[in-house]
């Protein structure tokens, strides 16, 4: 409260009408299960975001549910955006997070083979926001928007 009647104090004294203190909106984009958030963070990052205010990171098992991320990340703000999708280079395949097979798949050409450059670091699984919407893989070290579902 001290704070607040110092600024008030410093905008009235000055003369100024506007004043900015930093604060900043994250934007959100939602479906009935799936939310958008326009921050750009890591892939763990987004995760535990995910599971601290949703349920997960998204899964997307059918053509129906990549229907409905296809239309949810056409608001991102980042050329691709996290699922809950992660490699294990251990056992060298793809998995959900949310413990279920990946069944159903929609890679783009070149990603998804299991092959991954499991040098630079761990792969994590992002869906493209323009284009045909595939799944790509990047390091889980690039900031991205991520889409978090609700059950």
């Amino acid at each position: 409260m001290n704070d607040m009647n110092e600024l008030k104090k410093s905008v009235n004294d000055g003369g100024v009408q506007l004043v900015w203190i930093g604060l900043q909106r994250k934007w959100q984009w939602s479906s009935d299960k799936l939310i958008l958030i326009t921050e750009n963070l890591t892939w763990p990052e987004a995760l535990r975001y995910c599971r601290q205010n949703y349920t997960d990171l998204v899964s997307v098992h059918s053509e129906e549910m990549q229907e409905e991320v296809m239309n949810v990340v056409k608001r991102a703000s980042t050329e691709a955006v996290w699922l809950g999708l992660r490699h294990s280079c251990t056992v060298g395949l793809w998995f959900w997070v949310s413990g279920e097979t990946v069944c159903y798949q929609n890679w783009a050409p070149g990603n998804g083979t299991g092959d991954e450059d499991c040098e630079s670091g761990v792969r994590s699984g992002a869906v493209q926001s323009g284009g045909d919407q595939r799944w790509i893989s990047r390091p889980e070290t690039h900031k991205l928007n991520f889409i978090c579902s609700r059950s």
